[in-house]
C-alpha cells in the first residue's frame, strides 16, 4: 500500500494520454490545446499568419521562451531515449523549438550517440512519432516539435545514403545530379522523423589551410550558389526545411586558423558582399530555404550573432529570408566568453535575441538560455514584441512544414524502403565517379590496361584507412570498400595485387616536423624500404597519401599544405626504383605538391571519397570512369602565396608582367587553377554566339557554344563561362564565373550548350555599395579551366 501514492500519478498520466488520444485527433484536424474546439490555428483552411497570431495570443511567456531553444538530442544533452514521467518537471514541460540529432546513433571522436532507436529505419520513426506524442499530448499547447539533424554529405543517421565530401561534391559541377542528391537527403529524413536538414554549407573556402575546406563547395561564389540552390530546392522538394551554414564571413578566419580561433575576418565590404554574402543571397532569393545557422566568428568588431545588421537588415530586409535563425553551438555564449563584447551570459542572451537570433543551440541544457530569457523579459530588458516576432519565425516554419496539421510520420513501415535504397546508392556512386579529378597524366600512363600490369603494388598510409568517409555530418556505420580492396576485386585473377603500407600517416613530431626536419626513424626507415623492395618486384605502383580524417576538419586547420610526414619521402624513393608510378591523393584540402607534380606521371584527386571509394578509384585508375571532375578551388604551390584563389582583382596574383614586375623573388602562379581537370578524352569548342551583341541593361544575354568530344572515349566535360568587364566605375575582378554545364559526350558527339546571362550576373556594387549594371562592353570567355580560356566573344550594355 505504501507504494500506491508513487503509481498514481504513472496511473494518471496513462489515463490522461489515452482520454487525450480519444479527445485530441479529430477528422482534418488536431485539438492540440485539448479546449474541445477547433481554434484558428488547429484550422488546416486558415492563412499561416492568422494561424501565428491566434497560437501567440494563446502562449504563456514559459511557452513562447521555450520555442526559443534547441534540445540536443540523446546522449549529447538529453538523459532519456524514450520520453519518461520526470519530463512533466523538465523546462521542456512548456515545449521546445527543435530537437537536433535524436536518435541518429552518431559516431564522432568528441560525442559518440549509440542507439539502439536508430535502426532498422522504421524504429526510428516510430521513435521519433512517440516522442512528438508526448510534446503534442502531454504539454498544454502541444506545439510539435522541430527534429534537426545535419546533412552535408548525406544525412546524418546511422546507414543513411552517403555522399562523399562538400568539396568532392563540389568537384563534379553536376547541379541536377546535386539536386537528386538533396532529395535522397530530405526523403530519408521525413521518412524518418527529421523535418530539418542543416545543409548546405555556403562558406565559399578562401584559404586553403583552413580546417573546414572539405566541408565547402569551393572557393568561387558564384559556382557555390549554383550548387547549394539545387541542394536547398532538392531537400525542401521533400517537405523538409533546409538550414543554410554558416552565416556569415565564416571561413576565412586570419590567418585560416580553426578551432578556438574562429572569428576575426580581414575582409573589406564590398568583398564581403561580392565573395562571403553572394551565395546565401542567392540561394535565400531563388530557393527559399527555411534556415540559416548563425556562424560564432565576428566581422569588423561585431560578433555576427549579436549583429541587427546581419540578423535583420541584410538576411531578412535585404536577402527576404523568411525562416528561422538558430545559432552555430556556442555562438551566443561566444559573445560574453571570447568576444567580451556582453559583460556577463544574460547580456550575449539580450544581445543575441534582439539582433534577430531566433532559436539557441548549444551542448547544454536548454534552461540554460531560457532562464536568463525570461529575466530579462521580466525586467523589461526585451519586449515582448520582440519575442512574439521571434517566436511567430519559428511557428511560420512549423506550419510551413504541415507539423501543426500532420505532427507524426504517418507510415513509420515505410521509412524501410524509403531510406538507403538500390537507387539512392547508384545516385551515391555516379557522385562519387564525377568527383574525381585527373591532375596529371603525362604520356597517357592512365587509363591502366587490365592485365597488363600483372604486378601491382598499392602502397601509402591510405591505401587501407577508411576514417575519411566517415565525419560528425554524415550517415555512420555504412560498410567502406579501402582503395587496396577496391583494386584487389577489380583487378582480380587478372593480377597480383599487393599492399605494403610505406609510411604512417604522420610522424612522431609533425607537424612540427614541418618546420624543424628530423631524421627518420629505424622503423620509419624499414617501412620506406619494405615498400620499395616490393615496388622492385612490381610493373606499376599505386601510392595512396594525403590527408585522413585527423589533418582535416573542424578545429584542425594547417600551418603547412605538404603531404603530412613522410609520405613524400615514401613517394620520392618509389618513384626513384623507376618503376611507373600512379599518385591518388585523398585529402580534404588543396595540397602544395610540388615535387610530386613535377616527377610523377599520373595524379588523380579523389578528395574524401565516399564509403565505395575503392571500387570508385579502382574504376577510373582502370578506364571504366573517365574522369571529369573539375578543382572547385586553387592549388597554391605554397602557402606564402595565400591568398590566392579565383576570382581575384587585376593583377593581385603576382603573375603581371610590364615595368614593374623587373625583380625575381617569388614563385609565382597555381599549381593547379580553379576549374581545372584533365581526361581520358579530348574537346573541342566551336561557333561561340552572344546574342544580342548589343542590349540594355535588364536584359537577358543567351550565350552559345557548341562542344565536342574529339576523343576515342565516351566522357564528361565541365564547360564554364567567364565574363569580364571591361571597364567599370569601381574595381572589379579580373573576370568571374558565370556560367558551367557538365555534359556527357560519346566519341564524335558535339553538343550546343545554351547559357542564360541575367542582369544580376553583370552586375557590380558600385560607389554606392548598391548592385548595379553599369552601361559598357563586356566579353563572354568559353573556357575548361580559368586558365585555359578556348573562345572569347564581346557584347555591349547600352
Amino acid at each position: 500500500m505504501k507504494k500506491l501514492p508513487l503509481l498514481l500519478p504513472l496511473l494518471g498520466l496513462a489515463l490522461s494520454a489515452s482520454a487525450q488520444q480519444k479527445n485530441i485527433y479529430h477528422k482534418g484536424w488536431v485539438d492540440f490545446n485539448k479546449n474541445g474546439r477547433m481554434d484558428v490555428f488547429e484550422d488546416p483552411s486558415q492563412n499561416i499568419e492568422k494561424r501565428i497570431a491566434d497560437l501567440l495570443s494563446q502562449m504563456t511567456v514559459e511557452e513562447k521562451t521555450c520555442q526559443m531553444a534547441t534540445l540536443y538530442g540523446y546522449k549529447r544533452v538529453l538523459k532519456d531515449e524514450m520520453p519518461v514521467p520526470n519530463w512533466k518537471n523538465e523546462i521542456w514541460k512548456d515545449g521546445i523549438a527543435n530537437i537536433d540529432e535524436e536518435l541518429n546513433n552518431l559516431t564522432s571522436h568528441t560525442d559518440d550517440a549509440p542507439t539502439q532507436y536508430s535502426y532498422p529505419f522504421s524504429k526510428h520513426a516510430s521513435a521519433i512519432n512517440t516522442i512528438q506524442k508526448w510534446f503534442v499530448e502531454e504539454t498544454r499547447m502541444g506545439i510539435p516539435v522541430d527534429f534537426t539533424n545535419e546533412g552535408i554529405h548525406g544525412l546524418n543517421h546511422d546507414r543513411a545514403t552517403p555522399l562523399l565530401a562538400p568539396i568532392g561534391i563540389g568537384s563534379t559541377w553536376d547541379k541536377q545530379l546535386v539536386r537528386q542528391a538533396g532529395q535522397t537527403v530530405g526523403r530519408e529524413a521525413k521518412a524518418l522523423g527529421y523535418t530539418n536538414v542543416y545543409a548546405p554549407i555556403l562558406d565559399p573556402a578562401r584559404d586553403q589551410r583552413w580546417g573546414r575546406v572539405v566541408e565547402c563547395y569551393g572557393e568561387n561564389p558564384f559556382h557555390i550558389a549554383e550548387m547549394g540552390k539545387q541542394m536547398v530546392l532538392g531537400i525542401q522538394e521533400e517537405g523538409v526545411a533546409s538550414t543554410l551554414k554558416h552565416f556569415a564571413v565564416y571561413s576565412v578566419p586570419k590567418g585560416g586558423r580553426d578551432g578556438s580561433a574562429r572569428t576575426d575576418p580581414h575582409v573589406a565590404p564590398r568583398e564581403m558582399h561580392q565573395v562571403y554574402l553572394y551565395p546565401f543571397r542567392r540561394v535565400i532569393q531563388e530557393a527559399h530555404p527555411m534556415g540559416v545557422m548563425s556562424s560564432y566568428n565576428d566581422y569588423d568588431g561585431v560578433p555576427i550573432t549579436g549583429s541587427y545588421y546581419f540578423l535583420t537588415e541584410l538576411l531578412r530586409q535585404k536577402f527576404g529570408f523568411q525562416g528561422y535563425v538558430v545559432s552555430d553551438s556556442e555562438a551566443v555564449e561566444f559573445l560574453y566568453s571570447k568576444h567580451k563584447v556582453a559583460a556577463d551570459y544574460k547580456e550575449a542572451v539580450r544581445q543575441a535575441v534582439e539582433a534577430g537570433l531566433n532559436v539557441r543551440t548549444n551542448f547544454t541544457m536548454p534552461q540554460t538560455f531560457i532562464l536568463p530569457l525570461r529575466e530579462l523579459i521580466k525586467e523589461n530588458r526585451i519586449s515582448m514584441k520582440v519575442i512574439d516576432s521571434r517566436v511567430a519565425d519559428v511557428l511560420r516554419v512549423k506550419f510551413r512544414l504541415g507539423l501543426f496539421d500532420s505532427p507524426y510520420v504517418k507510415d513509420p513501415k515505410a521509412a524501410d524502403k524509403l531510406v538507403h535504397t538500390a537507387a539512392d546508392e547508384q545516385m551515391s556512386l555516379k557522385m562519387n565517379r564525377e568527383a574525381m579529378v585527373l591532375l596529371k597524366n603525362e604520356n597517357n600512363l592512365l587509363p591502366l590496361a587490365k592485365g597488363k600490369y600483372k604486378n601491382i603494388l598499392v602502397t601509402g598510409p591510405l591505401a587501407v584507412e577508411s576514417n575519411y568517409s566517415v565525419s560528425r555530418y554524415g550517415p555512420s556505420h555504412n560498410p567502406i570498400t579501402s582503395v587496396f580492396d577496391g583494386i584487389k576485386k577489380y583487378v582480380g585473377a587478372a593480377g597480383k595485387v599487393s599492399y605494403v603500407k610505406g609510411c604512417d600517416m604522420v610522424d612522431a613530431t609533425w607537424p612540427e616536423s614541418e618546420i624543424i626536419e628530423t631524421p627518420l626513424t629505424t622503423a620509419e626507415q624499414a617501412g620506406i624500404d619494405s615498400a620499395v623492395a616490393q615496388a622492385k618486384l612490381s610493373d606499376v605502383i599505386i601510392a595512396v597519401v594525403g590527408e585522413d580524417a585527423d589533418r582535416v576538419g573542424e578545429s584542425l586547420s594547417r600551418t603547412g599544405l605538404n603531404l603530412p610526414g613522410r609520405q613524400l619521402k615514401l613517394i620520392q624513393a618509389l618513384q626513384a626504383t623507376g618503376k611507373p608510378v600512379v599518385m591518388v591523393m585523398i585529402n580534404g584540402q588543396p595540397l602544395t605538391i610540388n615535387w610530386e607534380n613535377k616527377y610523377v606521371p599520373a595524379i588523380l584527386e579523389a578528395w574524401f571519397p565516399s564509403t565505395q571509394s575503392g571500387r570508385v578509384i579502382a574504376e577510373t585508375l582502370f578506364g571504366d570512369n573517365n574522369p571529369g571532375g573539375k578543382l572547385p578551388i586553387t592549388f597554391p604551390k605554397t602557402t606564402g602565396q595565400i591568398e590566392f584563389n579565383f576570382p581575384f582583382k587585376p593583377n593581385s596574383q603576382a603573375g603581371q608582367g610590364g615595368q614593374n614586375s623587373w625583380g625575381h623573388t617569388s614563385v609565382n602562379g597555381a599549381l593547379y587553377p580553379f576549374g581545372y581537370g584533365l581526361s581520358y578524352s579530348k574537346f573541342e569548342y566551336s561557333n561561340l554566339q552572344v546574342s544580342p551583341e548589343k542590349g540594355q541593361s535588364q536584359g537577358d544575354v543567351t550565350v552559345t557554344v557548341d562542344v565536342t568530344n574529339t576523343g576515342q572515349r565516351k566522357g564528361d566535360d565541365v564547360v564554364q563561362l567567364y565574363l569580364k568587364d571591361d571597364v567599370s566605375s569601381v574595381t572589379t575582378y579580373e573576370y568571374d564565373l558565370r556560367g558551367f554545364e557538365r555534359v556527357s559526350l560519346s566519341p564524335g558527339e558535339k553538343k550546343t550548350i545554351t547559357f542564360t546571362l541575367h542582369p544580376d550576373d553583370l552586375a557590380l556594387l558600385d560607389k554606392n555599395m548598391n548592385w548595379t549594371v553599369e552601361p559598357g562592353t563586356f566579353q563572354v570567355w568559353i573556357g575548361a579551366s580559368s586558365q585555359d580560356i578556348k573562345l572569347k566573344k564581346g557584347f555591349v550594355v547600352e
